[in-house]
């Protein structure tokens, strides 16, 4: 299974929201979602490197099925759309068209039980949405508080600042403002007890979010 792939973003295909990443002399076919493809709409000809994800596409009876990859610019991003695919009446192809929106708005919605906001989606209607909610709503937590971005400060040793840069990427990639990110994670290392990861990291922010005051 291939879970990252690096190369030159060779081109963008607008209409089915679909990239072409030449690695060496082999040019892959990527789908991505909009969110992503307005991300790398700037860098054509740049090298990208994107967290994937397999699937096969076509009808198995009549042995036309077709390998496809679909791009993520985060492993986070990745997990949040593999779920969303496991609501009935979703599949891949209609979450590729549904998440338009920041993964952070999209599961705060789920998280609030707003099925109004979610049935904006394109292709999401009100009895999918109300899915999504019953299915996803417990596993949102850590995907709500992904909501806004600014470089993170200079200086500082790389491998100090290695969980906390990870952080402010999946903070950045999944919808925040580059501000509301640099803000999240300034927080975070002014606290004594250091992230050993992401993940323990991310916990940390939702946490401190949601602290009563």
């Amino acid at each position: 299974m291939i879970t990252k792939i690096s190369g030159t973003l060779d081109r963008i295909n607008y209409s089915s929201n679909c990239i072409e990443l030449a690695v060496g002399p082999v040019v892959h076919e990527v789908l991505v979602t909009e969110l992503v493809r307005r991300s790398l709409q700037t860098k054509l000809g740049q090298s990208v490197t994107l967290h994937t994800m397999e699937f096969l596409e076509g009808t198995p009876g009549r042995g036309n099925l077709v390998p496809r990859l679909v791009g993520f610019l985060s492993e986070v991003e990745r997990e949040f759309f593999d779920l969303i695919c496991e609501v009935d009446g979703v599949g891949v192809r209609k979450a590729l068209r549904a998440i338009i929106r920041p993964v952070g708005e999209i599961a705060t919605a789920i998280d609030e039980q707003d099925a109004k906001a979610l049935a904006t989606l394109p292709g999401i209607g009100a009895a999918t949405a109300e899915r999504m909610i019953a299915k996803l709503r417990r596993r949102m937590p850590k995907f709500a508080l992904l909501i806004a971005r600014e470089a993170p400060g200079e200086g500082g040793t790389a491998k100090a600042d290695d969980v906390f840069g990870e952080t402010f990427e999946v903070l950045r990639s999944l919808g925040h403002s580059d501000s509301d990110a640099r803000r999240l994670v300034d927080a975070l290392r002014a606290d004594k007890k250091k992230p050993k990861d992401v993940q323990e990291a991310l916990e940390a922010i939702y946490r401190q979010l949601h602290k009563p005051r």
